[in-house]
């Protein structure tokens, strides 16, 4: 199987799993972590591109597990942290995965939090060595073995 089709398919499940623990993501602590965990991939490689906006956009838009939360909410607390993460990388990192290790105490939402990198970085067809180091870096956070995840 060629690695667009894995990571296609990797995605699809990802999102398939979400939507069947949508109704235990509803905590402030998913919520945090899920956008830190866009930013994060978003911000991978050190530019961020309007497309990678759009998309992260748009997962806020259709996604029925983030429906959960008010949209305008969840796009002010990802540029949120994508300003952290443009003003300083590193420095921003180490505040965004403060955000993202609040969904440790749950490990449903932990998963959930690493689903959701997965699926916006694999959303352009092309999750790249910098996006899965960062989600594996965010696995590692959560304390979740990253290969659980194929990363």
């Amino acid at each position: 199987m060629a690695l667009w089709d894995r990571i296609k398919e990797s995605a699809s499940t990802m999102q398939t799993q979400l939507m069947a623990k949508k109704n235990d993501l509803t905590s402030g602590a998913f919520r945090d972590a899920s956008m830190a965990m866009c930013a994060l991939v978003a911000a991978a490689d050190g530019t961020i591109d309007p497309a990678e906006r759009q998309r992260v956009a748009q997962l806020i838009a259709t996604n029925d597990v983030l429906r959960n939360f008010p949209a305008d909410d969840l796009h002010r607390r990802f540029e949120a942290n994508l300003e952290k993460l443009t003003a300083d990388f590193a420095l921003g990192k180490v505040s965004v995965m403060q955000e993202i290790a609040k969904a440790k105490k749950k490990p449903a939402e932990a998963r959930a939090v690493i689903q959701i990198g997965i699926v916006i970085g694999g959303a352009d067809g092309d999750f790249d060595k910098t996006e899965q180091a960062v989600v594996r870096e965010a696995c590692y956070t959560l304390d979740l073995p990253p290969h659980e995840f194929d990363l």
